[in-house]
């Protein structure tokens, strides 16, 4: 399916929203004072909206989703003093980056909140220490993005930086450069000053937990049946996961779920962004670009190095996240479910 196909279905299905979207008994705002807000934020949203390349108005998200999101983080942020540190986690394609955006906005324009955003693909480990990783331990660690091709203790420091860092303080965000696969100068890092009332760390493996043991022993495609026959890289992935992600992890406050529908919607989305990234490369052709476009067999051998750890994503955290927003066909959230409601 194309894009113009995905918009036609989100703008039917703007059409359709209800307000029940989010959980009534859950709802921190009146009318009016959602009313007041739409108003105050809804340029800054579509723009917003505009910069994540979306031809798509979906100020009707920002009425019955994030609005009603933000004022219910708000209000989980009164129990405590210390920032509120936010997980997103969501498969390939599923819109964590667009989403975290649009929460970002919100919050700081709706609630003014100081926002800091973090994402797990900026603390990657180097590219030579990955490529040390593939040398002693199992080639397929040369591809980032499993467990144990991060490095847990950068994002730690960051976190723990910014939840006891004053107004007169700033702290350093990762931050990984994929054109080149490895991190980038820390000159570049961005910086965010003061403190913060809000941390946001989206990935698509934030949150998860480790498999059983027994679950590892059969490969769950080509790459691990051709690559990983004795299941060292598997089992290694999961140890990492067990162990020193769970530390990184146990800072969430609050865990949110996109959830697709299922991985074959994984593949299907992460090959139209690759399709979009083609388009975008023919149409302007930058001399001396480092950006590489996959063919849909490398996309797909790229996603099964993410197929096991997603899969059980998905069906585990569902009844875990404290919120799991389901995706729908548009790509959009179809409604809201809360795990863990505010009493």
């Amino acid at each position: 399916m194309i894009l113009r196909d995905f918009m036609v279905l989100a703008l039917r299905a703007l059409n359709q929203i209800k307000a029940q979207m989010w959980p009534t008994e859950q709802r921190f705002l009146h009318d009016d004072q959602r009313n007041t807000l739409f108003s105050k934020v809804v340029n800054t949203f579509d723009q917003c909206v505009r910069d994540q390349a979306i031809d798509v108005d979906l100020s009707a998200y920002l009425r019955d989703l994030y609005l009603p999101l933000a004022a219910w983080l708000m209000e989980k942020k009164t129990e405590q003093e210390k920032p509120l540190v936010i997980g997103i986690c969501g498969g390939q394609g599923s819109g964590k980056s667009t989403s975290t955006a649009l929460l970002a906005t919100t919050l700081k324009e709706g609630f003014q909140c100081r926002v800091a955003n973090l994402s797990i693909d900026d603390i990657y480990k180097t590219r030579a220490e990955r490529k040390r990783l593939a040398e002693e331990v199992h080639p397929l660690f040369l591809t980032r993005g499993v467990p144990m091709t991060h490095d847990v203790r950068l994002g730690i420091d960051t976190i723990e930086t910014l939840c006891h860092q004053g107004q007169e303080d700033s702290c350093s965000l990762p931050l990984f450069d994929k054109a080149i696969d490895d991190r980038a100068d820390r000159s570049r890092w961005p910086l965010f000053k003061g403190k913060p009332d809000v941390i946001i760390l989206e990935g698509w493996c934030v949150g998860a937990i480790a498999e059983s043991e027994v679950s590892l022993g059969a490969p769950i495609n080509s790459l691990e049946r051709d690559e990983d026959p004795d299941g060292c890289w598997r089992r290694c992935v999961n140890s990492a996961l067990q162990d020193e992600y769970q530390t990184l992890f146990a800072y969430l406050d609050v865990l949110m779920l996109l959830k697709v529908e299922s991985m074959k919607k994984v593949f299907t989305w992460r090959r139209l962004q690759e399709r979009k990234l083609a388009q975008k490369v023919a149409a302007d052709p930058s001399p001396g670009s480092d950006i590489r476009v996959m063919s849909k067999k490398q996309v797909d051998r790229f996603i099964m190095h993410y197929e096991r750890l997603t899969r059980h994503i998905l069906q585990e955290m569902p009844e875990r996240a404290d919120i799991v927003l389901p995706i729908d066909d548009t790509h959009n959230p179809a409604a809201v479910r809360i795990n863990q409601p505010i009493i």
